[in-house]
């Protein structure tokens, strides 16, 4: 693949700055700029233009558009119709580096970070050399040439334009998210699909993936799907699963699934059992802190009501006080609302801008008390104040955070401090 210059940073995050460090080094002649939709920016070695002065796209030779960032923006139609190159870190990694390796793509809406990670610990305990790349680890620039097999979680904002075909993809399962980005549902389910259809020489599937008849038309002729595991060995990792630190019955689901993909990519049994045995939970995907005599479970990562609904399945028998709410997408929470009313949930602080609507739907529903909040430190106040009704509290928005946080990171990183200073 060759690029050519001026060169357009469209973000300037993590994987842009793996980028532009991959495109000094390879290319050190080549001209850099960069652009943010949320203001300046700084990259070494680039130069900062506004999103208005990047709307000139035949300035460049090529652009390279971070994840975050909409294909479906004005300014990439406008780059196409003029005929601009629009990459990214991936396809970049994938025309200098994908050729001689064994590549293992996980995506889902819900579930492949936990089970990239527990993929790339089996195989690493099976003795595999291997690296983790993508929304988890590092990005895929960064892994360069370092190992012979790479395991990459991707977004639907990724699969949305990978240009290359793993050889065992993935797909955890399939829900309604980030609409907006992607401009539609319709469009969301294509995207995330066309790491499938890109062709694969093997294909796994998650069980709830596996009852969308969409996902299962996606497969392509010449893909066949991962062999399945034998009774014995599934009923072992189940066995493994429930005594380790992996919460709940979908990841059980996901440590099922990592181990056929991790098995035919090349991990021994040996080794599916120590990279269970191995995993930590990733930040803010039901991380617990203990105040006292009451659980504080960070599941700030969900952004979907079938996400929170996981998380309170996770938690079942106990005494939940349930935060939850955040930026609008349209979510529908009836079933959530409804769900609530058969758990043990016994609280619930609404935060915005979705929040509102689950308050109404739960007070339809279920007689649970409602607290409606205006920001997430109000919402730990209410609880502090409520007395020992709950045992457990549980952030799982079940929305993004963007319209009070950067970020969930963020929104889960406050959550645990707010905890501290109402709890500690």
């Amino acid at each position: 693949m060759q690029i050519d210059g001026p060169v357009l940073l469209y973000g300037a995050g993590r994987e842009a700055r793996s980028t532009a460090d991959f495109l000094r080094r390879t290319y050190p002649n080549l001209e850099l700029f960069v652009t943010s939709d949320d203001g300046s920016a700084e990259i070494e070695g680039a130069t900062f233009i506004s999103p208005e002065d990047a709307q000139k796209v035949s300035r460049f030779g090529t652009i390279v558009k971070s994840p975050g960032v909409s294909l479906y923006k004005p300014v990439f139609d406008a780059a196409r119709a003029a005929g601009v190159p629009i990459t990214s870190n991936l396809n970049l990694w994938g025309a200098h580096f994908r050729n001689g390796r064994t590549v293992v793509a996980i995506s889902g809406t819900k579930g492949k970070s936990t089970t990239a990670t527990l993929v790339h610990l089996m195989l690493k305990h099976s003795g595999v050399d291997v690296v983790l790349a993508g929304n988890v680890g590092i990005p895929p620039l960064d892994a360069a040439g370092t190992a012979e097999t790479v395991v990459l979680e991707l977004s639907s904002y990724q699969t949305a334009d990978i240009d290359f075909a793993p050889d065992i993809a993935a797909i955890s399962n399939l829900y309604p998210e980030h609409v907006d980005w992607h401009g539609g549902l319709d469009r969301y389910y294509n995207d995330k699909l066309n790491l499938i259809t890109k062709g694969p020489r093997l294909v796994a599937i998650g069980p709830q993936a596996a009852t969308v008849e969409r996902v299962i038309k996606s497969i392509p002729a010449g893909t066949a799907r991962v062999p399945a595991l034998d009774v014995e060995l599934s009923d072992a990792i189940l066995m493994a699963a429930m005594n380790s630190r992996l919460k709940g019955a979908h990841n059980h689901d996901n440590a099922r699934l990592a181990a056929a993909i991790a098995l035919a990519a090349g991990a021994s049994r040996e080794g599916i059992f120590a990279g269970i045995e191995a995993f930590v939970p990733l930040p803010h995907r039901l991380e617990e802190l203990m105040m006292g005599d009451i659980l504080f479970v960070d599941d700030s990562i969900s952004t979907t009501p079938e996400a929170t609904k996981v998380a309170l399945a996770a938690y079942k028998g106990k005494k939940i006080a349930l935060i939850a709410g955040g930026h609008e997408r349209q979510q529908d929470y009836t079933d959530l609302a409804n769900l609530m009313g058969l758990t043990s949930v016994v609280m619930l602080c609404s935060l915005p801008v979705t929040g509102p609507r689950l308050a109404q739907a739960v007070r339809e529903n279920a007689p649970i008390p409602v607290a409606e909040c205006s920001t997430l430190d109000e919402a730990m106040q209410a609880l502090a104040s409520a007395g020992h009704v709950f045992d457990t509290v549980i952030l799982s928005p079940g929305a993004p955070s963007y319209n009070q946080f950067k970020n969930f990171e963020e929104r889960g990183d406050r959550f645990k401090a707010l905890a501290r200073q109402y709890f500690g």
